[in-house]
């Protein structure tokens, strides 16, 4: 580790602390050559796999992105900030332990889809109805009915 102060590369470690969620290790470390003081903080580097979309482009996976459409989609809701970050947490792991270096956009919005089913079912209708973009209201009205269970559950 490079000294901000002078430049020099040797340096040690006088104490180390890690954050409330243990995936930050702060270091406060001393030049051996100005014995000036600076810290360091390390953390896990994690590489999520790369969304290929529906025309076959790639893009990187964007975890705001997947936060702010359930946020739309549970606005007004039950729904806590943390029950959402627990969520994508938990999507972000099932994606890194397929152990795939691309996955189909597809794929992710399947598993967005289920989980907020199992959260809010108003959110899910809401977050189904912008991500499979029903052309009418009997596709609308069939994923309803599949939702709830059969189509005694909802008048036409």
């Amino acid at each position: 580790m490079k000294c901000p102060y002078c430049g020099h590369l040797e340096n040690r470690v006088v104490d180390s602390r890690l954050n409330k969620e243990f995936t930050i290790t702060r270091r406060r470390r001393m030049c051996d050559a100005c014995s000036r003081r600076f810290t360091t903080y390390e953390r896990l580097e994690v590489t999520m796999p790369m969304l290929i979309k529906k025309d076959g482009r790639r893009e990187a996976w964007d975890r705001h992105k997947v936060v702010e459409g359930l946020q739309k989609a549970c606005e007004k809701r039950p729904v806590s900030m943390e029950q959402i970050d627990e969520f994508v947490d938990s999507l972000e792991r099932e994606l890194q332990d397929m152990g795939e270096r691309e996955i189909p956009v597809k794929l992710v919005g399947e598993r967005v889809m289920d989980g907020l089913r199992k959260l809010d079912g108003v959110a899910y209708v809401r977050f189904a109805s912008v991500y499979r973009q029903f052309k009418d209201l009997s596709e609308f009205m069939a994923e309803l009915k599949d939702m709830l269970g059969g189509p005694e559950e909802i008048p036409e």
